[in-house]
């Protein structure tokens, strides 16, 4: 492995810096990003980075050329090994360290992989700070030194977090969970059967040729093989995990799916009096459902940007007791230590039954329920995509449309909504509408599709 110039800018994303194997990450680019990593940290004054990975086959040749570079830098590295990116999360909490990376492309296709990664107590890089560092790889003015390596295995403790932050009531509760081949199948099987549970396991070998679906629950098509599963053996709900764990996907006893917004309101419901500040976070993406409730409910909702690395830092710098966005990330900060993991969200839901009569479904009754569509993609290259953003940003202001423009553009009527932004996991415009009626949803896919259209030439 040798330090490379030949390194793709648009692999330093908003989040995190993502690409496909071995065209975009390869062995040197992992090594450079490694070596320009321990040099930009140890210029902070850490000297001591924590690095996991995934199941995915490309994961264990990135990490160990990741790791290379950063102990060339003179910094020290701990190897978690194969962890789920909230085993990972927790390890750098439980070893009072936020400097680290987790290799991992979530729930991207087979063929991507990527670095989640953390500097200091900010918590993942996002923004500003991913652009930085990018410019400061580029410039590949780094560090030599020799770190030392460590192995660590966070499992028991891990496994201890849980015990310690859940109590199910008498009733038994029947649960199916996918997980989708993944990395939670190093652990989910487990987790689930140390608790009163009757739990049936789907797709639970790893492979990381995701061979039954793809692995990103929050895409209704993807729990397909979940919802039969759950009518099949009459469980009272499923949960799907993403590929590296810390995200869900839930179905109801009917084999319905319950989008992430929805599974937002089961959980203010169950929380709102027992905690302190009614304050609750969500992401521009979510449904007026969820607004509606959290104000039916005397809470205060919160409208923010979409990005696990900007949610999760919001929910835990104003020490909001719970939020969560449409994509699968939640962030429970009351009896949990506020890190989005899917294993413990799914679990957090099986509770709340545990302790009632109710179906899943009817935990939703009530609800103000409205039209919408899924999020919507529109192929868009990453130099292009946020020119047309813009472009549809002036269209609302030339119109005189009440917006919001924290993350792309929000346009907000009586009715309903529309929302334009840019994908930071890769190069696509995404969109979402929702409205009071079918006519009027479908009048706002007309008009916001067709700008999009217009400019995204």
């Amino acid at each position: 492995m040798i330090l490379t110039k030949k390194l793709n800018k648009y692999i330093f994303r908003g989040y995190d810096i993502r690409g496909v194997y071995p065209t975009d990450l390869n062995e040197d680019v992992a090594y450079t990003i490694g070596k320009s990593f321990g040099t930009y940290v140890r210029r902070m004054g850490h000297f001591t980075a924590i690095v996991g990975r995934d199941n995915r086959y490309s994961s264990d040749e990135l990490a160990n050329a990741l790791i290379k570079g950063i102990m060339d830098t003179g910094v020290n590295v701990i190897d978690l090994g194969l962890v789920t990116t909230p085993m990972y999360y927790y390890a750098c909490i439980k070893l009072n360290n936020p400097t680290g990376i987790m290799v991992t492309a979530s729930h991207n296709p087979k063929d991507d992989n990527g670095f989640k990664f953390a500097f200091d107590e900010r918590g993942n890089a996002r923004g500003e700070m991913i652009e930085e560092f990018r410019d400061f790889t580029f410039a590949q003015d780094f560090d030599d030194g020799h770190g030392l390596l460590a192995k660590y295995n966070i499992r028991r403790e891990y496994i201890e977090l849980y015990k310690g932050s859940l109590d199910f009531g008498d009733r038994r509760v029947k649960v199916v969970i996918d997980l989708g081949n993944g990395t939670t199948s190093c652990i989910a099987e487990e987790l689930y059967k140390m608790f009163p549970i009757d739990v049936e396991v789907l797709f639970g070998d790893s492979d990381p040729m995701f061979p039954n679906h793809h692995p990103d629950p929050c895409v209704e098509k993807n729990l397909d093989a979940l919802k039969q599963k759950v009518l099949e053996t009459h469980a009272d709900l499923g949960i799907g995990f993403d590929g590296d764990g810390d995200r869900l996907g839930v179905v109801d006893e009917n084999g319905k799916y319950v989008a992430t917004d929805k599974y937002m309101i089961i959980i203010i419901r169950d929380i709102i009096n027992k905690v302190t500040k009614k304050d609750f976070l969500y992401d521009v993406k979510c449904s007026k459902s969820l607004s509606d409730e959290i104000e039916k409910l005397g809470g205060n909702g919160i409208c923010y940007r979409t990005g696990n690395s900007y949610t999760k830092a919001k929910v835990k710098d104003d020490n909001i007791p719970f939020g969560g966005e449409l994509s699968g990330h939640v962030y429970f900060n009351d009896r949990w230590p506020c890190f989005d993991s899917g294993l413990y969200a799914g679990l957090r839901l099986i509770e709340i039954l545990s302790k009632t009569d109710k179906k899943t479904s009817e935990l939703l009754e009530g609800i103000n329920e409205y039209y919408s569509t899924e999020e919507l993609k529109f192929p868009s290259s990453d130099d292009k995509k946020f020119a047309v953003v813009d472009k549809v940003k002036e269209y609302a202001v030339e119109k005189g449309y009440n917006f919001i423009d924290i993350d792309g553009i929000r346009v907000n009527f009586d009715y309903g909504w529309a929302l334009v932004r840019c994908s930071n996991t890769g190069p696509n415009i995404t969109a979402r509408f929702e409205a009071n009626s079918a006519e009027k949803l479908q009048e706002l896919q007309d008009e916001f599709i067709g700008q999009i259209n217009t400019y995204n030439i």
